[in-house]
């Protein structure tokens, strides 16, 4: 098993992957974690995360026969952090989050996964396993702490001492009795930066997440109207967020991908926000093919781009980009574009006079 372990090692690498770790599946304190935050309510209208008992945080209850999990991170910034940071707030352009401009990870790391499945049953024959790339019940940060990639920190991603925290995660869950690796320790100390930086102060506690509050829930996983008290605090972020990544000093050790398919696609790394809001769903589903951002649908984008054209500069551009869509079919479309306009109704030119 020993053995098996270095050549699966071997073999991420060069799948790609940046490491592996392997883990056992006790995961009780992550699990203890999970229900007080359910209890909490944090996880708004994620009602999935309520389902499926226990097998969330036992895998052997998700797959009979599990006893370790290999855990996988990837990393996928292909820019340097000062461009991005550059675009918040941005006056006119729109902020996607980093992990989305470019191919969707789900089937990259879930092939590659795969492929790392055959060459172990190429090497010992056939052996149980499953894989997963955030498509199931599973704990994949807890797990990723237990097998040593990183520490969840205090804004609940994971962090890596040597590589920061711009990487995927991905498992294969086994009953093969590999050896295990050593847990990674915290590693915030009294660092508070995270929670500081969060414009929607999401983070209500170091390691307490209340996703009602957090960009990324509010503008990919929520299909209501985002509350209109947050609006402003959102400004120019129109699919997810990575506030308290960019300002994480542990991410000037972050290693900048060569993955090609992470490469940003259509422009979306500098798009401005009026080109964006003229897409019809013909366009946004051609654009959005093989992205994660086509999983919102058509109606959510518009939704979040009439957000950030309110929190935009008044401009005669952004002005009639509103009014185009100032009579959508959509209710909900409709109910932020008159938010939108009511915001720009209220600025008033700048007194020139000395």
């Amino acid at each position: 098993m020993l053995a098996l372990k270095e050549e699966i090692r071997t073999w991420c690498s060069e799948l790609g992957f940046q490491q592996m770790g392997i883990s056992d599946i006790d995961l009780s304190l992550a699990e203890n974690r999970l229900h007080d935050w359910l209890a909490n309510r944090f996880h708004g209208s994620m009602h999935y995360m309520e389902r499926h008992g226990s097998k969330r945080s036992r895998p052997a209850e998700l797959v009979p026969g599990t006893v370790r999990v290999v855990s996988v991170r990837m990393d996928y910034l292909t820019e340097p952090q000062e461009t991005a940071m550059e675009l918040l707030d941005h006056e006119s352009r729109a902020y996607v989050s980093r992990y989305a401009l470019g191919r969707d990870y789900h089937k990259i790391m879930r092939t590659r996964l795969r492929d790392l499945s055959r060459r172990i049953e190429e090497r010992i024959g056939e052996f149980g396993y499953r894989v997963f790339v955030d498509s199931a019940p599973v704990l994949e940060k807890a797990l990723a702490e237990k097998a040593g990639l990183g520490w969840i920190a205090k804004h609940t991603n994971v962090i890596n001492r040597d590589a920061g925290s711009w990487f995927f995660l991905g498992e294969l869950y086994t009953d093969l009795p590999l050896p295990i690796d050593e847990m990674e320790t915290p590693h915030c100390g009294t660092c508070a930066a995270c929670i500081d930086v969060c414009p929607t102060k999401a983070i209500v506690a170091p390691y307490k997440l209340d996703a009602r509050r957090c960009i990324s829930y509010l503008t990919i996983e929520s299909d209501a109207a985002i509350p209109v008290e947050l609006r402003k605090a959102i400004g120019n972020r129109i699919y997810g967020c990575d506030d308290c990544q960019l300002f994480c000093p542990w991410n000037k050790f972050a290693v900048r991908t060569a993955e090609a398919d992470f490469v940003a696609r259509h422009g979306l790394d500098t798009a401005n926000l009026t080109d964006l809001f003229a897409w019809n769903e013909e366009t946004f589903l051609n654009k959005t093919e093989g992205s994660a951002i086509r999983r919102i649908g058509h109606e959510r984008w518009l939704r979040n781009i009439a957000v950030a054209l309110g929190n935009a500069a008044t401009t005669p551009e952004v002005v009639a980009a509103l009014k185009s869509r100032q009579h959508s079919p959509s209710k909900l479309i409709e109910e932020h574009v008159a938010w939108a306009l009511q915001q720009h109704a209220q600025t008033k030119p700048e007194n020139n006079n000395v």
